[in-house]
Order: structure tokens, then C-alpha cells, then sequence
């Protein structure tokens, strides 16, 4: 009688494809103005209106995460911030593996995602900023809701805004949800549609307990990719 002869389990894919990984000032979100390594990987299946980062949909190189953490070391040296960005991070499961890792190696990490993909994987280490889709960016129905429940005082939630209605919706679920009292909430002008100015008066006239953000890394370099 013959005996089957195990076979050893297939080796675990820890790649991930990668756009570009860079070092600049964080432009958004509470970490802004720090020196930050920013791993941006490759892939959307969103198509947002005011997409600043189009050329991140398509291309890129596979990387493993060895690779992906000694570039960020690289880059680092005394900077203690990271970014992963995209495109959308979360279209790739094999990212949460990465945020992981970069939060054991005693990076401040931070995960920029659309918000149409469950967050609830990710460490809880990371700072989760959820970007909350508007009706004028074009994907309001890709939000899900339920990421809501996940958040805690350690995330953030951002507003695009893109026109006085979008903010007039944006304010609503703001209150509807209690955000508020979960996150950080941020409402940001979208660039060339809101001025900044009109959005800053309309929070203060409503007294609104948002804070409000510029993209400072715009200001700086302007539309420059790897920025």
C-alpha cells in the first residue's frame, strides 16, 4: 500500500505592485508638514473626478516586502513618518501584511484609502485615513458605510469638496454618523472647484467641528508627480 507524499505548501506571495516610493513633506491629513517616505502602489478601481494621481492606475513593478522596507529605510534615515498611498492601497490584500510590518519596524505609519474598501484588516497602529466620496467626485455610491464602525480616535475621515452642495452633503453625514465624536474629520477644497477661502468661511459661519486642510504639498511644488 502506497502513502501519499505530502507536498510542502506553495511559498506565500508577499509582493506587491509598487508606483513609486519617495520622500517629501506630508501634505494632508494631522501628519501634515512631516518629512514622510510615501510607498505609493499601483491600481484604482475608483475614477474619481478630482483624481491627482491617475498615472498610478496602470504600470508600476512588483516588489517584495524585504525590498519595499529597505528603500523606505533608505529613504528615512532620520524621518519616522510613512504613507501608503496609491491609487488605492487596499485593491491589494497583501497590504495590510506590509502596514504591519512597517508599524513592527517603529515607522508613525499612516494608510490613505478610499474608503470603498473594508478597512477592519488593517493594524490598528496604522492611522486609517479614509477618504469619504462625495456626490460631485463621482463615486458616492462606492462608500462603505460600515467603515464607519471601525474607526477610533486614532483615524481620520476627509471631505473632498467640490462644490457648495457637496459640502451641504458632507455636513450632513458628519452629523448623521457622529463622526465627530469617532475621528478626526477633515474638509478639504478640491482643487480648482472650491476656493479655499469660500470653504474656510462656510465652516466657520456653521461653526463646524471639522478641521479644515489645504493640500500643502500643491502650494509647495504644485502638480510635480512624486511629491
Amino acid at each position: 500500500m502506497g502513502f501519499a507524499v505530502a507536498q510542502p505548501a506553495p511559498a506565500r506571495d508577499e509582493r506587491l505592485k509598487l508606483t513609486e516610493i519617495f520622500l517629501s513633506l506630508q501634505g494632508e491629513s494631522s501628519y501634515s508638514g512631516w518629512p514622510t517616505v510615501f510607498v505609493r502602489l499601483t491600481g484604482c478601481p475608483l475614477r474619481c473626478v478630482y483624481c491627482d494621481t491617475a498615472y498610478a492606475f496602470h504600470g508600476g513593478q512588483w516588489k517584495g516586502f524585504d525590498q519595499i522596507l529597505d528603500e523606505v529605510a533608505a529613504l528615512a534615515l532620520g524621518a519616522r513618518h510613512v504613507c501608503v498611498t496609491g491609487g488605492e492601497p487596499l485593491a491589494q490584500k497583501n497590504v495590510v501584511e506590509l502596514l504591519k510590518r512597517l508599524c513592527d519596524a517603529g515607522y508613525a505609519v499612516s494608510l490613505e484609502t478610499s474608503g470603498a474598501l473594508d478597512v477592519s484588516a488593517v493594524d490598528t497602529r496604522v492611522m486609517r485615513v479614509v477618504d469619504v466620496k462625495t456626490p460631485d467626485s463621482g463615486e458616492v455610491d462606492r462608500n462603505l458605510w460600515s467603515n464607519f464602525d471601525q474607526l477610533t480616535s486614532h483615524d481620520e475621515v476627509k471631505f473632498v469638496i467640490c462644490s457648495r452642495s457637496d459640502y451641504d452633503w458632507s455636513k450632513r453625514v458628519v452629523q448623521e454618523h457622529s463622526l465627530t465624536s469617532r475621528c478626526t474629520v477633515l474638509f478639504s477644497p478640491s482643487h480648482g472647484q472650491v476656493k479655499a477661502r469660500e470653504l474656510a468661511d462656510w465652516i466657520v459661519q456653521d461653526r463646524l467641528a471639522v478641521r479644515f486642510q489645504t493640500q500643502l504639498h500643491k502650494q509647495l511644488w504644485g502638480e510635480e508627480q512624486g511629491r
